[in-house]
């Protein structure tokens, strides 16, 4: 038997995926959660085979814990409305079995569990298609200037942090938005969370 923990912030969705995988004779939820920090606790607790994964929940997202899941005797599968290849590529790198689309027909999710019971790796055919096409544009040194500035540190702040001067930071920050193609903090700020980049 399959023992599987779902992680789902709507709760219609986190019902209706309960329901249907336990129609398949060879699986069983034993745990449901509407967050990631939840279903960690949940994979601890349970020991299950595999947790299923939404990304965008309340406190710790579905990447956070698979990442925190990395080392546990548990496969991971996200299965996300998001196909944004910084997701992706942050998925990836924390290790996870599967990435999904919550747009995919409903047989194909028990499909994929068993592949991936069965030490396969299953990933949307799209998603690894834009997969090397998104890489990280900004250098290490920029990365951290722009992970501070989306801390809420000041232009002041960053240049103590970073032990620079005001002058260079701000050439940082100009450097930044044109290689993210926005026109101010926040908008670079938000691209840089969208595409996964985000330490």
């Amino acid at each position: 038997m399959i023992r599987i923990v779902i992680a789902e912030d709507q709760k219609m969705l986190l019902g209706a995926l309960a329901a249907l995988l336990d129609l398949e004779d060879d699986m069983m939820v034993v745990g449901s959660a509407s967050n990631g920090e939840d279903a960690v606790s949940l994979v601890k607790q349970h020991q299950p085979d595999i947790c299923i994964m939404d990304i965008e929940m309340p406190g710790k997202t579905g990447l956070d814990a698979a990442e925190e899941l990395k080392g546990f005797d548990c496969k991971v599968i996200i299965l996300t409305t998001f196909a944004r290849s910084g997701y992706f590529q942050r998925a990836v790198k924390a290790g996870v079995n599967g990435y999904m689309l919550k747009d995919s027909p409903s047989e194909e999710l028990a499909s994929a569990i068993r592949k991936v019971m069965e030490g396969r790796r299953i990933y949307a055919p799209e998603l690894v298609d834009n997969f090397y096409s998104a890489e990280n544009p900004l250098t290490e040194r920029e990365s951290d200037v722009l992970t501070l500035m989306a801390e809420g540190k000041s232009t002041k702040d960053i240049a103590e942090h970073l032990t620079l001067t005001n002058g260079t930071v701000r050439n940082y920050i100009s450097t930044i938005l044109d290689k993210l193609e926005v026109s101010n903090r926040i908008e670079a700020i938000t691209r840089f969370k969208e595409k996964g980049w985000h330490k």
